[in-house]
């Protein structure tokens, strides 16, 4: 199936269930490894968009693409250029991937708005216009590990995510419970030291700072790191 043909496929007129099934199926076709659909309403209240464009939506879409493995494999204690380019290429098949779906949703006569999988708004907080994990969570494509990541029951951390926000009514899918048990694999090789026995005890200004370094290294072009990232492959994984 191409992606014009994807995008044509979710019949108008339908229920909440029928919209959740048709739309994954749009997006698995697509390329996607991960679906969710998550309520919003609260969350809302954090995204940085102009309050009219927040309040429109009370659905988010988080779709996850699963990383290479053999391109996480090559890293040891610091990114590499081979997962850089990856890193970039997979934001760019998550971008098209959320503005054909967005785009099929407003064939349908609804409103949605997708959100790029890597732009920062706030330098100095490294926030966005929308936390994707925080939606891929509440969409219960897993859970946030020691490593602040979003981890996934089959993929770990090993996925990236995007969002599209929308008001078409859709069945939404709930959290899933912590499922990290004793695994401290992040723990062990963050290069930062950021990553400590509780969740909550995670350092960000000491991550950043790390991934400031390797940048100013002229490692990679952009603030990245991926050693934690390979060092998880889930309970399932």
């Amino acid at each position: 199936m191409t992606e014009e043909q994807a995008a044509d496929t979710i019949p108008t007129g339908m229920d909440t269930a029928a919209n959740y099934r048709e739309l994954k199926a749009v997006a698995l076709e697509l390329g996607f490894d991960l679906f969710g659909v998550a309520d919003v309403v609260e969350l809302r209240r954090g995204f940085d968009l102009a309050p009219k464009t927040r309040e429109r939506f009370d659905r988010a879409v988080s779709l996850g693409k699963r990383l290479n493995d053999a391109v996480l494999d090559d890293i040891v204690d610091r990114p590499t250029p081979i997962y850089f380019h990856h890193y970039r290429q997979v934001n760019a098949f998550l971008d098209r991937g959320a503005l054909l779906v967005a785009d099929r949703i407003q064939r349908l006569g609804h409103a949605a708005l997708p959100i790029a999988a890597s732009q920062i708004i706030d330098w100095e907080k490294q926030t966005a216009h929308v936390s994707h994990k925080h939606v891929g969570a509440a969409a219960g494509l897993g859970w946030f590990g020691r490593n602040n990541l979003l981890v996934n029951p089959q993929y770990g951390a090993r996925v990236r995510l995007v969002t599209v926000l929308t008001d078409l009514a859709l069945d939404v899918d709930g959290p899933l419970a912590d499922g990290c048990g004793s695994c401290q694999a992040c723990l062990r090789v963050c290069p930062a030291g950021a990553i400590k026995a509780r969740r909550e005890d995670f350092d960000h200004l000491a991550c950043f700072e790390t991934l400031k370094d390797f940048q100013r290294r002229r490692i990679v072009g952009q603030f990245i790191c991926g050693v934690c990232v390979k060092a998880c492959r889930g309970p399932k994984g």
